[in-house]
C-alpha cells in the first residue's frame, strides 16, 4: 500500500501559469502592447499557452503539465526568454505582482468576458492592474481537492510571505511586501476559502454564488485555492509572479509537497479559526519573512525563520520522493538570507531609482 501511495504521489503532475505586465521602460507604467506581444509569441515556439489577460498590458504563459520539476524550470526559462524577445526594447515585460505606477488609461482587453467582469466590478476592477501566479498539481478526484485544499489553508500565509513580490503602487512603496495580496481583497470570493464538507459540498455552495456579488463563473470564484473548473486539479493562486523562474519552480515544488501530504493522517492539526487564517493572511502580506509569521499549527506569532523550518518539515517527505528536497532548500534559504522579492525590488529602487527597479525586472529570468 505504502509503495503504491509512494507511486501515485511521485506522479503528480505540476502546470505554472505566469502573469507578466509590460512596462515603459522609462516611467514604468502598463502599456498596451499585449496584442503585438502576443502575435510575435504565437508565431514563435513556446512550450506550453500564451493567452490574453485582464489587460492589454499583460500576458499569461502557462506551462504543459509536468513531473519533473528541472523539466518545469526549463519551460518555463524559455517562455520567459521568448517573451522578452517579442517585447523587444519597445516595453519591459515584468515579473512584479504589481506594476511600480500605473496608467488608468489602460483598457481592459477586448473580450466580452473581461468587459462583462470590469462592468461587474467597477472601480475595483479599474485597478486590477495585478499579476499573480497560479500553480496547478494533479488529483484523482474533486473529493481529493477538496481534501488537499481543506488541510493547506493554514500555510496559505507562509506561502504569501515566501512569494511576496509586490511592494510598489503608484510610484510609493506601500509598506506591504504583497500589495496585490491586499488588492484581491476587496473581490468577492476572496482570500482563503472556507472550510467544505466535500466536493458536492463546494458544487452547491459555489452554484448558490451565481449571480450575486459579480460571480459570472467559476473563474470569478477569487479564493486563492480552488478546485480547477478546467483541469482534474487543484489550483492555488496565492502567489505573486516571481522575478525568476528558479523561485516559481521551488514555490511550484512546496505547493506538489502540501497537496501530496495533505491526506497524512499524521500530519493533520486543528486548523485556526477563519478569523485567524484572515489576519494571518494580511500579517503575511504586510511583512513578508522580514518580522513574525502566524504559526499553522499553534496560531501564534512566532519568527518567520521557525515558521519556513515548520514548512519545510511539513513539506520533506514529499518533496524527498520527488527529488525536490534541495531545490526547495535553497530557496528558503535564499529567501531567508536575500529576501523576497519585495525586498529585492526595494534595494534595486533604493540604490538605483526607477533605473536600477528596471534593471532587475529585465534581468531577472
Amino acid at each position: 500500500m505504502a509503495d503504491e501511495h509512494s507511486r501515485r504521489e511521485r506522479a503528480r503532475s505540476v502546470g505554472v501559469e505566469e502573469e507578466f505586465v509590460l512596462l515603459d521602460p522609462g516611467i514604468l507604467t502598463p502599456v498596451d502592447r499585449a496584442p503585438a506581444v502576443l502575435a510575435d509569441l504565437r508565431d514563435g515556439e513556446v512550450p506550453g499557452s500564451v493567452m490574453a489577460e485582464f489587460y492589454a498590458s499583460q500576458i499569461e504563459l502557462a506551462s504543459p503539465p509536468l513531473v519533473r520539476m528541472t523539466e518545469l524550470a526549463e519551460s518555463l526559462r524559455l517562455s520567459r526568454k521568448a517573451l522578452v524577445a517579442a517585447a523587444g526594447g519597445e516595453c519591459v515585460a515584468a515579473a512584479s505582482g504589481t506594476p511600480f505606477s500605473l496608467d488608468r488609461r489602460s483598457a481592459v482587453t477586448d473580450a466580452e468576458r473581461y468587459r462583462r467582469i470590469a462592468s461587474e466590478f467597477g472601480a475595483v476592477a479599474r485597478d486590477h492592474q495585478i499579476n499573480g501566479m497560479h500553480v496547478h498539481v494533479s488529483v484523482e478526484s474533486g473529493d481529493e481537492a477538496i481534501e488537499a485544499m481543506n488541510r493547506m489553508r493554514p500555510w496559505l500565509p507562509v506561502l504569501v510571505a515566501m512569494s511576496a513580490n509586490s511592494p510598489f503602487w503608484n510610484g510609493a512603496d506601500t509598506g506591504f511586501d504583497s500589495w496585490r495580496t491586499v488588492h484581491t481583497r476587496r473581490w468577492s470570493t476572496s482570500g482563503i476559502p472556507p472550510h467544505f464538507a466535500d466536493a458536492d459540498d463546494y458544487r452547491a455552495r459555489c452554484e448558490a454564488l451565481s449571480g450575486i456579488a459579480g460571480i459570472v463563473d467559476a473563474g470569478t470564484l477569487n479564493w486563492c485555492v480552488r478546485p480547477s473548473a478546467t483541469y482534474p486539479t487543484i489550483e492555488v493562486r496565492i502567489f505573486d509572479v516571481q522575478l525568476d523562474t528558479e523561485a516559481s519552480t521551488a514555490l511550484a515544488a512546496i505547493t506538489r509537497a502540501l497537496v501530496s501530504e495533505s491526506d497524512r493522517p499524521d500530519t493533520r492539526t486543528e486548523t485556526p479559526s477563519p478569523e485567524m487564517l484572515d489576519a494571518a493572511l494580511w500579517h503575511a502580506a504586510r511583512h513578508g519573512v522580514t518580522d513574525t509569521l502566524v504559526h499553522p499549527v499553534t496560531a501564534a506569532l512566532e519568527p518567520a525563520s521557525t515558521v519556513l523550518d515548520a514548512l519545510l518539515e511539513r513539506s520533506r517527505r514529499a518533496l524527498e520522493q520527488n527529488d525536490d528536497w534541495e531545490r526547495v532548500r535553497a530557496f528558503v534559504d535564499r529567501v531567508v538570507t536575500d529576501g523576497n522579492g519585495a525586498q529585492r525590488q526595494r534595494r534595486a529602487f533604493e540604490t538605483g531609482g526607477p533605473a536600477g527597479l528596471r534593471r532587475l525586472l529585465s534581468q531577472s529570468r
